[in-house]
């Protein structure tokens, strides 16, 4: 089992490393710098409204179906037509919301059909991750790791073709790239559904309304966490959007920051992926959490916290590097938000560890003040301070949300702290900033400069035993 699952693992993380980052750099930054600032700002901001609601399309069914089929292959015949159909149904609330929600707010008719598309894109993804959570239940892991990255690479293929394939007349535009995803994600979702077809050689519209009702009593409490969680994340720039008159210049500036955010945040997923497991799996046994959770620091916190300085003196330079057209707004937001990843990334460890303990309650609670909190901040800070402001409510949001889900969990369960390890992490961050201040004194590359304070971040991690490559087969061993 240990073998089949670094196999997979291994094929899955392979394929997300070689196709996303193309995806997020390539792809999606190239139209970026193509289209004009404030047709990608709408953009952004229409997208990011459109996952506002995005958890009302599933309701954590497909969690909860993943797990059943994984314990219960039997039942995928009897339940995954209920199930989709279910999911249809919850699709036409969703939309119901998001449109009335964007006519209240004042969207004008470009802006809907815009938003028409992206609300298609957002219930296609929501059903081929349902569909693809039957497929990993069924251990079929190696075809579910190459469904991960199927839209992608058709979006990949779909947008190069627009872009340089000289087979549209007029300029390439941000609805051509919106019609891209589109399809992608309808060709995804018939392939994975012909797959699930053919194991199960049955499907019928039809409801099971008990087991729903059972289903979604367990699964509410997840689904209004991410519902309010994927709020805070998201309100940014539909905020910038609303409250200033170049809103949609603001929001670009925004999401040519957030692209990188957003990137190294893929990471901090497939660390909680691997984590929930193994936290839920100790707990149970009542096993001791401390060196689990001092590795996962280790290999997630401590690298996050070293890409935030590095982006905090190299700011322009990154900026300069992905984009045509840009203004020193962009490399500030950048150096804020890539701090805002050190707390997100502390919360992939301590939220993914209440979360394994069931601490919903707890949870909720702190999304619900963290939402509130950076709603305030947010009206405060962004006729001010614009963007910049935006990206400020962010880092104060999520420091704060980090702070509180560490004390909880120190109080469950009872953690000891470690001042020597602290010590160790605090002195090698201030060899980091000076050995970045000793580059910035030089005229070097920032490809250089890069890779040269990766190679002393490495060096002096494992110099100060911060982690240990015993460490890391250990964890190999017990996953």
């Amino acid at each position: 089992m240990q073998r089949k699952f670094i196999v997979n693992l291994a094929l899955l993380l392979l394929l997300n490393f070689l196709i996303k980052p193309f995806w997020i750099f390539g792809i999606d930054r190239t139209v970026q710098n193509i289209v004009p600032s404030q047709d990608y700002g709408i953009y952004f901001a229409m997208f990011n409204f459109s996952m506002l609601f995005s958890i009302l399309l599933d309701l954590g069914l497909t969690n909860y179906n993943n797990k059943n089929i994984a314990q219960n292959n039997h039942i995928l015949s009897k339940y995954f037509s209920g199930l989709l159909t279910f999911k249809f149904l919850l699709s036409i609330i969703y939309f119901v919301i998001t449109f009335v929600v964007g006519y209240v707010v004042g969207y004008d008719s470009d802006r809907f059909v815009l938003l028409l598309f992206l609300s298609v894109n957002q219930f296609l993804i929501s059903m081929i991750l349902f569909m693809r959570s039957n497929i990993s239940g069924l251990q079929l892991f190696r075809t579910d790791s190459l469904l991960s990255v199927l839209d992608k690479v058709l979006m990949i293929v779909f947008c190069s073709i627009l872009l340089w394939g000289n087979v549209i007349t007029e300029s390439f535009s941000i609805i051509h790239f919106v019609y891209a995803q589109t399809f992608a994600y309808i060709i995804t979702a018939m392939v994975v559904f012909s797959i699930i077809f053919f194991k199960t050689k049955v499907f019928s519209f039809q409801l099971n309304f008990p087991f729903l009702l059972v289903t979604l009593k367990q699964t509410l409490p997840y689904a209004f966490l991410v519902l309010t969680m994927t709020f805070y994340y998201r309100l940014d720039a539909i905020m910038l959007d609303l409250m200033l008159v170049d809103g949609e210049h603001q929001a670009a500036i925004y999401a040519q920051a957030y692209r990188l955010l957003d990137a190294s945040s893929q990471i901090g997923v497939l660390f909680a992926g691997l984590l929930l497991p193994m936290f839920a799996m100790m707990i149970a046994k009542k096993q001791k959490l401390d060196d689990l959770v001092k590795l996962s620091f280790s290999l997630l916190f401590v690298p996050a916290s070293i890409l935030a300085i590095f982006c905090f003196f190299y700011g322009d330079n990154i900026i300069d590097l992905l984009y045509d057209n840009y203004s020193q707004s962009s490399s500030n937001v950048l150096s804020i938000l890539m701090f805002c990843f050190v707390a997100i990334a502390g919360t992939y460890i301590y939220g993914t560890l209440l979360t394994s303990n069931g601490s919903l309650k707890q949870l909720n609670i702190i999304a619900v003040v963290g939402l509130f909190l950076n709603l305030l901040l947010n009206l405060i800070l962004i006729p001010v301070y614009k963007a910049e402001g935006s990206a400020i409510a962010s880092l104060v949001t999520q420091f704060i949300v980090l702070v509180v889900q560490i004390l909880i969990c120190n109080k469950i369960f009872n953690f000891s702290i470690n001042y020597s390890y602290l010590l160790k992490v605090i002195l090698l961050l201030v060899l980091i900033i000076l050995s970045i201040l000793v580059l910035k004194q030089y005229n070097i590359s920032i490809k250089f400069a890069l890779l040269t304070t990766v190679i002393f971040s490495g060096a002096f991690i494992f110099l100060f035993k911060i982690i240990s490559f015993k460490d890391l087969l250990q964890l190999v061993k017990n996953r």
